[in-house]
């Protein structure tokens, strides 16, 4: 579970305490008017809310697992906790409905004939078929607003990722080549309001190769002083350290105890001692000579140091095909690194096909002496970057360079998520539709059963309008009860699952636990689609009811 601070959790306790008051007044309430089933369903509901908030304080207790690391216990703790919750709620819900009916009773005629019908004996298939209308629109709304959230939750975790590993604004050319007299652009780039670092990136496509594998990688050159505070790739390293890229000496004499490798498992592979051991009384100069070669240094992912099998300190040799002319036409420019560290950005693409090294030396292997390949810019508010991006286009000031943020570069893969997220809406919604079906039914066969009572009614006075609005807040009270019912547990399971969260194989999944994004706003469209769909199924029931007249009902009485 998230941790959370006092107030939090205070206000946490206290709304379970009220609940469990409330379902303890109505349980007594029952039980002295001789109702033993629902008042001792309202004390079975108070139970389980007690037990809510032992599993709670107990899931608070538990250790955060990292990696691949599963304890079925912690994970049943987990999901008690979540399920206990759901129930709990539903108790309290169920419990306060008695008294919102009661409410709905005091108000205007067809309001109180429409929620004497809903309470009323009814034909046991009758009863069977208005249960089942609720139960459709719960269920419905519940998986609706939990699968919205999950792809709300996957879209966000992304979306952090990218931002995590990309600026959020990025200054290049058209044609991705590189470009020179930078410096002037990057002190207008840092002078412009909004913006909080920015710093030059060189980049170019190589091939990578160690002493078992080879595969192909991007190379970006990167200003070590200012890129910590553009993206994550500092916070990111797991293995290593920055500062080996900065001073790869360093990489040449390892401490025994130094971390160079992490195993499947998250164990931790040390370097261990140097083979062959020198006496101490070697001469320095000819330990000096023993060590490694000084070469560049050069920040590798997770996934492609698995790839090259390769650990930091070990060797590996970048391959670029655009190399020097040669008797034999031209060479492949070749140049060996050091790994200085492992990084892991939680996205399988960069953390397989992404390599840093110094802005110096990708300049040097690349041969372009003063030039950059793009300058990468973070802002105060990611959200704002198209508009951080017009002013940042003013104030650089050359045609030959183009500004774009991140949802400009990443729009393929945003727009599909947003299509996706709609798609699934509109199925989904697809359920509340055949859901309302039920609901159709229900009031087709009330205006059958309560023929008569509908006869009287017009007999005495009431009106056609009076008639369609008393069956039409009937399906919405109906329908009303199952919405509330699914969104408000699936709110409760949703929240459960961000609080608590459901563990999931890294090595499977690139996530450790299911992302969740609760929005309100996301509950509100499932309530208001549910509502809507309910609403336009009760206007045929409703004006069926309305049409009859007071003769056919009362012919055969």
């Amino acid at each position: 579970m998230k941790p959370v601070g006092i107030p939090l959790a205070v206000t946490f306790f206290a709304l379970i305490a009220v609940g469990v008051v409330v379902l303890l007044l109505r349980a007594r309430e029952d039980f002295r008017r001789h109702r033993p089933l629902r008042g001792g369903f309202e004390a079975f509901g108070a139970v389980w809310g007690l037990g809510f908030a032992a599993l709670t304080v107990w899931t608070q207790r538990l250790a955060v697992l990292r990696g691949p690391a599963w304890s079925v216990r912690d994970a049943l703790v987990r999901a008690s906790a979540i399920v206990t919750g759901v129930v709990f709620l539903i108790g309290v819900l169920a419990a306060l409905l008695p008294w919102l009916l009661d409410r709905l009773e005091g108000r205007t005629f067809p309001a109180f004939v429409a929620a004497r019908h809903v309470r009323s004996q009814k034909s046991g298939f009758l009863t069977a078929i208005s249960a089942l209308s609720i139960l459709g629109v719960a269920m419905s709304c519940f998986s609706l607003s939990s699968v919205v959230s999950v792809m709300g939750g996957f879209s966000q975790d992304l979306k952090r990722k990218i931002l995590g590993n990309n600026a959020h604004i990025v200054i290049d050319t058209t044609s991705q080549s590189p470009w020179g007299d930078y410096e002037q652009v990057l002190a207008a780039v840092r002078a412009t309001p909004g913006v909080i670092a920015a710093t030059p990136v060189v980049h170019g496509e190589v091939m990578v190769s160690s002493a078992s594998n080879l595969a192909g990688v991007m190379v970006r050159g990167i200003d070590g002083n200012s890129i910590g505070g553009v993206i994550e790739l500092p916070n990111n390293l797991e293995v290593g350290k920055l500062e080996y890229l900065m001073s790869p000496e360093k990489l040449r004499q390892l401490s025994s105890d130094e971390v160079i490798g992490m195993g499947p498992g998250g164990e931790q592979y040390f370097k261990g001692p140097d083979l062959p051991m020198y006496p101490d009384e070697v001469d320095p100069l000819v330990r000096q000579a023993q060590l490694p070669p000084l070469l560049p240094g050069l920040i590798v992912g997770r996934e492609l140091a698995k790839t090259l099998h390769v650990y930091v300190g070990d060797e590996v040799t970048l391959v670029s095909p655009l190399g020097d002319l040669g008797p034999m036409g031209v060479l492949p420019r070749t140049r060996r690194f050091r790994v200085a560290a492992i990084f892991f950005s939680g996205m399988y693409e960069y953390d397989a096909s992404h390599v840093y090294t110094t802005m110096e030396v990708a300049q040097s292997y690349f041969a372009l002496q003063g030039k950059v390949s793009a300058i990468d810019v973070k802002v105060e508010e990611a959200d704002n970057a198209d508009q951080v991006a017009i002013t940042l286009a003013q104030s650089v000031g050359r045609t030959e360079l183009r500004v774009r943020d991140w949802r400009e570069i990443n729009k393929n893969l945003f727009s599909a998520l947003k299509l996706e997220r709609f798609a699934t809406f509109v199925i989904l919604s697809i359920a509340i539709i055949v859901a309302s079906f039920c609901i159709i039914s229900t009031l087709l066969l009330m205006v059958t059963e309560k023929a008569k009572e509908i006869a009287i009614l017009k007999a005495i006075g009431a009106s056609d309008g009076a008639i369609l609005r008393t069956f039409m807040t009937e399906g919405l009270i109906i329908g009303g009860i199952g919405t509330v019912f699914g969104v408000v547990s699936g709110f409760a399971f949703c929240l459960g699952l961000s609080w608590f969260g459901l563990r999931l194989d890294p090595d499977v999944y690139y996530i450790d636990r299911l992302p969740i994004n609760v929005s309100g706003w996301d509950f509100l469209a499932v309530t208001a689609a549910a509502l809507t769909i309910c609403t336009i199924a009760t206007i045929f029931p409703a004006a069926a009811a309305s049409t009859l007249r007071p003769v056919d009902g009362l012919r055969y009485e």
